[in-house]
């Protein structure tokens, strides 16, 4: 088998299946019986060959059929966030690994029993259509989801570039429900958006979720404020679903010393824990930085914010961050196919856990849902959002952004203090 990073994925250590490794654990050799695994498989067996025989439509059930049925249910079981993956979807995930798929842009959570939209992603349809964080998937093209599971979900919503497919969303914000048609198009990511420095010093950027392209891209983009001489960072992590450890630590890195412990993972024993350090290759960083979230913030970037925060390294202005704080480990198979497996919890340098805590700012600053979705047009058309075209192409004037201002206000603060009295 061969495994794949994904979400906040790490490198599991290769080893034998799972009841062998219970078995040494227990003290047993990697070759001795495991009675109870064998009794269950034997009692699995005679199912599939009892449903297998009697089933009243034969079609349904061919016994690749019944077995991959079986894996479904049985990786769905353990929580919201493992699943099988036949080669279609496992596919489809390579393709979010390399920041480039076809949908409509949305970034799903399964949570109390409903698809939830995590955040629309930047510059797509679905948010250039008005999907909002929180939004409930009710109905992919009218046909109702009455059993939640993202791998239907993501099946249902991808297909060929061009297509249209309309979905239907419970907007809770508004208790009513909304039907819009969307025009597949082909994704492609740009993880590090509108980095800009004012006269100033200060600067800003923002990343939109994290791929393997992500610190690459954030570093030039630093490197090219510090040459324009970037006295303060707003590093904007708002709506950003997460994505890869490995980018994570890259961006973290950015403002860690060498050998600095970043984050770290840890499993059911005690020796599966993962140490994730700084390889500090760049200069000593000691500008002041701040950091926006909201509830759209989680997995990756939550380790990003948690990191910062944990060390005294940022100030957090916004809103509680999500809270996903499971690592996810995608592990391929036979024939293409894989399963995505919860493995670990990832902590904070200090030992705190995220999971479904999520990360409460230093400054509290709330948006109403309406707000939200009209800067993150303002996000995406930084090009209009000063001009008289915005105001007639959205129908709205742009608003101000109160969490940027709290934090550019925030910052402005300690360089103040920073500067020698004149």
């Amino acid at each position: 088998m061969s495994k794949r990073l994904f979400a906040i994925s790490f490198a599991v250590a290769a080893g034998f299946l799972l009841a062998q490794f219970a078995a040494r654990q227990l003290g047993a050799p990697s070759w001795w019986p495991n009675r109870d695994r064998d009794r269950n498989v034997r009692y699995f067996r005679e199912v599939l060959e009892t449903v297998k025989q009697y089933y009243v439509e034969s079609d349904k059930a061919d016994y690749d059929q019944l077995t991959r049925a079986a894996l479904r249910g049985m990786l769905s079981e353990l929580d919201p966030h493992s699943e099988y993956l036949d080669a279609e979807a496992f596919s489809a995930t390579e393709e979010e690994l390399n920041n480039e798929f076809s949908g409509v842009g949305i970034q799903v959570e399964e949570r109390d029993g409903h698809i939830v939209v995590i955040t629309p992603i930047a510059d797509t349809p679905a948010e250039r259509a008005g999907i909002r964080r929180g939004d409930r998937l009710v109905a992919v093209d009218g046909k109702p989801i009455n059993e939640p599971s993202i791998e239907k979900v993501v099946r249902l919503i991808r297909g060929k570039v061009g297509t249209e497919l309309k979905l239907t969303l419970f907007r809770p914000s508004q208790d009513r429900e909304i039907t819009m048609a969307l025009k597949r198009q082909r994704i492609r990511l740009e993880s590090v958006r509108n980095a800009t420095l004012q006269s100033d010093g200060l600067g800003y950027l923002q990343i939109t979720q994290f791929s393997e392209r992500t610190g690459d891209e954030f570093s030039t983009a630093l490197k090219e404020m510090e040459k324009n001489g970037l006295r303060a960072l707003v590093l904007d992590l708002r709506n950003n679903p997460g994505g890869l450890l490995d980018a994570a630590v890259e961006v973290s890195d950015a403002f860690f010393d060498r050998g600095e412990l970043v984050a770290y993972t840890q499993g059911r024993t005690a020796d599966s824990r993962v140490e994730f350090r700084a390889d500090g290759n760049h200069g000593h960083r000691t500008y002041p930085i701040a950091i926006l979230v909201n509830g759209g913030t989680a997995s990756a970037a939550e380790i990003v914010s948690g990191a910062m925060k944990d060390t005294g390294r940022a100030v957090i202005v916004g809103e509680r961050t999500f809270g996903k704080g499971s690592v996810q480990s995608i592990i391929e198979l036979r024939q293409g196919e894989g399963i995505r497996l919860t493995t670990a919890r990832y902590y904070t340098p200090s030992g705190i856990t995220i999971h479904e805590q999520g990360i409460a700012p230093h400054v509290e600053i709330e948006m109403s849902d309406d707000d939200e979705a009209r800067l993150r047009v303002q996000q995406t058309r930084a090009d209009l959002s000063a001009s008289a075209e915005f105001a007639e192409r959205f129908g709205f004037a742009p608003i101000e952004d109160v969490q940027r201002a709290a934090a550019e206000e925030v910052l402005r603060g300690v360089l103040a203090q920073r500067s020698p009295a004149k």
